[in-house]
């Protein structure tokens, strides 16, 4: 589609835009407050233009290219379909069908082009250049985790049906695209782990790509990692002393060690910064990576693991940087290894529900889900203790109907798969009596999910891999010099909990699917209710930990400090990407109060930063059934 892009093309691709953040930034000049980086000044810094004006008549060829390059996709996507014969489009010329549009058609579709790429670069290198106006640069080597979508996985597999793909990334780029399209059983065969071992099937072999570009852009022009690392850069950080840690998020984390040293590579990178540069490290996670980072601060430490004893942690690390972490897991990965579903499929329309699953269907979309054990560490932590029972919740709003306690609902209880609503704790049992024993068995045997009451359980939870993931049954490392910052958005609709129905399709071979014929009010659509969170990851399990757990004695003996920074969602209604004060769980990343929060942390100006809360999370962890050693729950 090159011609598109000399046809639309009209302008550098690299010009800067003029969003500027709308929220405080830390001064080092006034240490106790955050202040807004003034327009005047951030525009000096980016020396951009004004963006153009939208119009209605802007807006109506917009819904033209749309509905133009909807039927080319369509087309494309159903290629296997007898509702569209593909043979039809091969002798078309599209630089000529281009040519004969309108003047005005053209030039109103060379500003829309560049609209949106001026909404996806906002604010690039400036949040860095406005941080080193202040003075702040490089100081703490950085090492970044990224999440479960941020890393691309490459074949480097080189049987007969692997050759094909050597060295091509089957996850994370176009080539993922072409080949679950045209190649969904080879797609299928590569990116699913053997069910057995939870390794590599014979023959397969999948692994993280590595270095920046594994985690900076998705797939070309989807940023991921990419603005933090514009933003580092230019305080003075480059691949000397910042690195990535990627990994295969497939695979369970006892097997990360097991298959690809990956603890004992994190391990050994952390220790050369901290000698090459004589200062400890700074960890930055994202979602997932919180969970590995957890696990791994276990691990390092333990006899038998990285053997490094109890003040490793404190030897070498200075901070860690939490963003969006899913401590207590995220209730949207139950449904999807439950019946392969969540609101981005409940949520369709009836033709493109009927075009999924023709393609690929709730069944393989189950079984592919479960066939990536890492996907289930983030099933919901801490049981009806953290996310309630049938009549009650933490985080029930006044005057709601139904409890979100209530987690999975039926609407039709005549069947024994559908005669009572399910909470979380009982929904795990649910979970397992409809999957496969392989399912339930690499579940129960890498993960735990419970609560430990007393420091006597906590204590002897340190020795046992499972429970590392859980900070609910463990504790954080005796290292009183450590700091905590948990960086997350809020203000966002995230599902909360769902209605099923039985399936009675015997094509689609699942006992259960989301009724998505139930819609009863803003809270919810298609059968998912809404609750709080950044779209993704629920507040419960990105605030809870850090407004309250962390607290409790228990959990954190060391008194280690933990600084919480909650960024409500502010999209701007003109970038794809939600712009500079978005609250998306990925989109975050390159919001730019976060990545000045980061750069003020790695460049050893973390103390200035003070909590900030928009959400009701303090009220909701108050809530929470979990108490201090000896506390008496009141009523």
């Amino acid at each position: 589609m090159s011609f598109l892009r000399r046809r639309f093309g009209g302008g550098d691709s690299s010009t800067p835009s003029t969003d500027v953040s709308r929220e405080p930034t830390p001064d080092p000049d006034r240490p106790h407050s955050l202040h807004v980086i003034t327009a005047e000044k951030l525009q000096r810094l980016t020396n951009n233009k004004n963006k153009p004006k939208s119009s209605k008549r802007k807006n109506a060829w917009i819904f033209g290219l749309g509905g133009l390059f909807g039927l080319v996709l369509a087309a494309f996507f159903a290629g296997n379909s007898d509702l569209v014969d593909l043979s039809s489009l091969e002798g078309m010329n599209l630089e000529s069908l281009f040519d004969a549009l309108p003047v005005s058609f053209v030039k109103d579709a060379q500003k829309l082009q560049k609209h949106e790429r001026d909404a996806v670069n906002y604010d690039s290198f400036a949040v860095g250049l406005h941080a080193r106006s202040q003075g702040i640069e490089a100081s703490h080597p950085v090492i970044m985790i990224p999440g479960v979508i941020s890393t691309g996985l490459e074949s480097w597999g080189t049987d007969s049906y692997s050759r094909q793909y050597f060295r091509k990334r089957l996850w994370g780029s176009w080539t993922m695209m072409r080949a679950l399209v045209m190649d969904k059983p080879g797609w299928k065969r590569h990116i699913m782990l053997d069910k057995n071992t939870g390794m590599d099937p014979p023959g397969i072999k999948l692994r993280a790509a590595q270095g920046f570009d594994a985690a900076d852009f998705f797939i070309t022009g989807y940023w991921i990692w990419n603005k933090i690392l514009e933003n580092l850069a230019t305080i003075g950080y480059d691949p000397t002393n910042a690195f990535t840690a990627a990994y295969d998020w497939r695979m369970s984390y006892q097997n990360y060690e097991k298959r690809d040293q990956y603890f004992t590579r994190l391990k050994s990178h952390i220790e050369v910064g901290v000698r090459v540069s004589n200062k400890k490290v700074v960890l930055l996670s994202h979602s997932m990576g919180s969970q590995v980072l957890y696990y791994f601060l276990h691990w390092v430490e333990a006899e038998g693991g990285g053997n490094g004893g109890p003040g490793w942690v404190e030897a070498y690390i200075d901070s860690w940087i939490n963003i969006s972490g899913c401590m207590l897991g995220a209730v949207k990965s139950l449904p999807a290894v439950l019946s392969g579903e969540m609101k981005d499929t409940a949520q369709l329309n009836a033709f493109a529900v009927y075009g999924l699953e023709k393609f690929l269907s709730r069944h393989e979309r189950a079984e592919i889900f479960r066939a990536m054990p890492g996907i289930s560490s983030m099933l919901p932590i801490g049981g009806n203790a953290v996310w309630g029972d049938n009549t009650w919740a933490p985080d029930d709003r006044p005057g709601q109907n139904t409890s979100f306690g209530n987690f999975i609902r039926f609407r039709d209880s005549n069947s024994s798969l559908t005669n009572a609503n399910l909470t979380v704790s009982e929904s795990l049992p649910y979970l397992f009596k409809n999957s496969e024993d392989w399912y339930k068995d690499m579940v129960l045997h890498s993960y735990s999910v419970g609560v430990a009451h007393t420091t006597a359980e906590v204590e002897a939870n340190q020795l046992l891999p499972n429970k590392w993931v859980n900070p609910l049954e463990t504790r954080l490392p005796l290292a009183p010099n450590l700091k905590i910052y948990c960086f997350y958005g809020v203000g966002k609709p995230t599902e909360r909990a769902y209605y099923y129905r039985e399936d009675n399709d015997p094509l689609t071979h699942t006992n259960v699917t989301i009724d998505t014929a139930y819609t009863s009010n803003s809270a919810t659509d298609h059968g998912v209710v809404m609750g709080e969170g950044d779209g993704t990851v629920n507040l419960l399990s990105s605030g809870y930990m850090c407004a309250k757990g962390w607290k409790l004695k228990r959990y954190n003996p060391a008194g280690v400090k933990i600084t919480t920074y909650e960024m409500p969602h502010e999209p701007d209604r003109f970038s794809p990407r939600g712009g500079p004060n978005t609250g998306d769980h990925v989109d975050i990343l390159g919001r730019s109060s976060l990545n000045d929060l980061i750069l003020r942390v790695a460049g050893g100006r973390g103390d200035l930063i003070e909590e900030e809360f928009h959400s009701n999370i303090k009220e909701y962890a108050e809530k929470v059934r979990i108490y201090e050693d000896g506390e008496v729950p009141p009523g």
